[in-house]
């Protein structure tokens, strides 16, 4: 698994919001079905309410690297959405610059 995304799923596993937001570019974004979130103010009131704000855990079940992509497969464990999804990360620069989670 590349670093940068082992460093933000980490980060969601402790609950570090401030490691987790570290962990995206300038210009990151998530986009969360359909809906983005931009920068570390949007990624961080997504995240207060849906992610590390719910206590998220993400118990890793697959990897898969395509070109400048990372797919991770995960059990989706906390206070909010409960169940797998795919996490698809592109990294620029050492740093996490869109990660879109879908079924």
């Amino acid at each position: 698994m590349d670093e940068a995304v082992r460093r933000l799923v980490d980060a969601a596993n402790r609950n570090d919001i401030e490691a987790f937001l570290a962990g995206f570019t300038a210009d990151g974004v998530v986009d969360d079905w359909g809906r983005e979130f931009h920068g570390a103010e949007g990624i961080r009131h997504w995240s207060d309410r849906e992610f590390i704000g719910k206590q998220v855990s993400l118990r890793v079940d697959a990897v898969r690297e395509r070109g400048e992509e990372t797919a991770v497969t995960a059990t989706v464990g906390g206070n909010g959405f409960n169940g797998p999804s795919t996490f698809t990360f592109r990294v620029d620069g050492g740093l996490v610059s869109r990660m879109t989670i879908r079924a």
